[in-house]
């Protein structure tokens, strides 16, 4: 397997992108992982969750893990979720700070509803 972009983190930012791994993999068993956008300022790159289409992004930074839906403004969000990115046409993202815990149910329902957004869209 390729190297994670959390394989050189080791904190509160590794576990909660591992949680928000497990959850992915929980509501979207069919999605892939890859580490994309390497470069030299990021060399570890950013895991990327695909199915259909990029479903979401997570990108670790010093104060913070961001999580990235592709199409976030088109998801519902009943549960307020998204933190971040809110002003653009497409995307969204849930910012998690060190202590934040990750709502498991509500983040998985923006998994499942990304996945049937991406499977509408290849129809």
């Amino acid at each position: 397997m390729a190297s994670k972009a959390s394989d050189n983190l080791d904190d509160w930012r590794t576990e909660t992108l591992e949680r928000i791994r497990e959850l992915i993999a929980q509501a979207a068993p069919d999605a892939v992982e890859e580490v994309k956008w390497r470069k030299p300022s990021n060399p570890a790159g950013v895991p990327t969750w695909s199915q259909g289409g990029i479903l979401c992004t997570g990108e670790t930074y010093k104060d913070k893990v961001k999580v990235t839906f592709a199409k976030g403004a088109a998801l519902p969000d009943p549960s307020g979720l998204f933190n971040s990115s809110l002003d653009g046409n497409a995307r969204r993202a849930i910012d998690f700070f060190e202590g934040d815990k990750v709502k498991a149910t509500p983040f998985k329902a923006l998994i499942r509803a990304a996945v049937k957004l991406n499977a509408g869209k290849a129809k």
